[in-house]
């Protein structure tokens, strides 16, 4: 059992690194060595673990989605008022938007990620689980709320729109802070607006 749990924090420990070594070398600067110096652990172990590189990204990024499916399962179970479904939209914001997700070193993952989507495969098939899901959730609390479906599908495109493109836009802001926290403004404005006109 010790050793499975050792496992599971070296892991833990070589995501972590490689997100803090593409904040500082960018996707394509980071390597196995730059992982393992910042890790403080021998480049071997991420061949024992992750196979490759290649390995250890897809999982930093499936780690990354984890977060963020987390982050709202975890608001759920933590609300103290009823969960109504304008309120689990507003959820989706606030985790999206989260202080995780504005990080630095997370922001600059994310986005070398998305470029990188473009031109891998298996990248691109996490960017698609990544959409879906994001759409998903969105959908199933506008259809609580809009009884027309084209228009809730409509509403939950939207949203889902604004939120990866707020997020983005803050992200390469100089004053991201400010920005982050004006989008997400922005967002939980525009549910509140499509809650209101589909009553």
């Amino acid at each position: 059992m010790a050793r499975v749990g050792t496992e599971k924090i070296r892991k833990q420990q070589l995501i972590e690194a490689t997100i803090k070594s593409i904040e500082s070398h960018g996707f394509q600067g980071t390597t196995i060595m730059t992982i393992s110096r910042q890790a403080e652990m021998s480049a071997g172990i991420i061949s024992h673990y992750f196979g490759s590189k290649q390995g250890l990204i897809l999982a930093t990024i499936r780690h990354l989605l984890e977060q963020l499916k987390q982050g709202l399962l975890q608001q759920i179970a933590n609300c103290e008022q009823p969960l109504t479904p304008e309120l689990r939209l507003q959820m989706i914001v606030d985790t999206n938007f989260d202080c995780f997700q504005q990080s630095t070193s997370v922001t600059r993952t994310w986005l070398c990620f998305w470029a990188q989507a473009l031109h891998d495969p298996e990248l691109a098939r996490l960017q698609a689980v990544n959409s879906k899901r994001l759409q998903r959730n969105l959908l199933y609390s506008y259809k609580q709320i809009i009884s027309d479906k084209e228009k809730a599908i409509e509403a939950a495109s939207m949203t889902a729109a604004m939120i990866d493109g707020l997020w983005l836009r803050s992200s390469l802001s100089q004053t991201s802070d400010i920005e982050f926290k004006h989008a997400e403004q922005l967002c939980k404005a525009f549910i509140a607006t499509q809650c209101q006109s589909g009553q």
